[in-house]
């Protein structure tokens, strides 16, 4: 939950800022964080860890939520196509209503991209959900493991028990199922309008 709510609201501040404010080295900046994308996450894992280890936060569920606040390329990138296609219009009427960049943020533009946050919170609820890579190296206790990490917990070294783990991941997967038809919608929405300028 809290790592959807960091991505919302990293995406929608950062998106914002690249699609309707003009500032110096703004489409330079733009082009290295698409360039981020690039980059295996196996790369900056290492320095991450030590990073988190040094905070002591190792053993943590912090190393797992807090990054999100400081956004992912794919979601920024996401919610600026989507902001460049609303009107400019909007904006400019605002302000001549005394709205600031706050205001026109929360007010108008973030109401209308309901269907990019929707895509953003459905494929971040998913990604966490079915996270496996980070909570196997950043938790240790076992009172501490997510979902992923308990279904392993089914398989030993010489013995598989396959009924229990078939039931357990059918009842992992009912909340994505649950949550996909609650905001297919959105989902469906954010897809075709997403980079569709008119």
């Amino acid at each position: 939950c809290l790592s959807v709510i960091g991505h919302l609201f990293s995406a929608s501040v950062v998106g914002y800022a690249f699609a309707r404010l003009r500032w110096p080295g703004r489409d330079i900046l733009f082009l290295v964080m698409l360039s981020t994308m690039m980059l295996p996450e196996q790369v900056t894992l290492i320095p991450q860890f030590i990073i988190f280890g040094r905070l002591g936060w190792v053993n943590t569920f912090l190393p797992l939520f807090l990054p999100t606040f400081f956004g992912g390329a794919f979601n920024i990138f996401l919610m600026r196509q989507f902001m460049i296609t609303l009107p400019v219009e909007l904006d400019d009427a605002a302000r001549l209503d005394g709205c600031g960049l706050f205001g026109i943020l929360t007010r108008i533009t973030l109401p209308l991209s309901k269907p990019a946050l929707g895509i953003v919170a459905i494929n971040t609820f998913r990604a966490r959900w079915n996270a496996f890579f980070h909570p196997l190296i950043y938790l240790n206790d076992p009172k501490l493991f997510t979902l992923a990490l308990g279904l392993r917990s089914f398989r030993s070294e010489f013995q598989v028990e396959w009924s229990y783990l078939m039931a357990a991941s059918v009842m992992a997967m009912l909340p994505l199922i649950v949550t996909f038809f609650i905001a297919q919608r959105y989902f469906i929405q954010g897809i075709v309008f997403t980079g569709v300028k008119g």
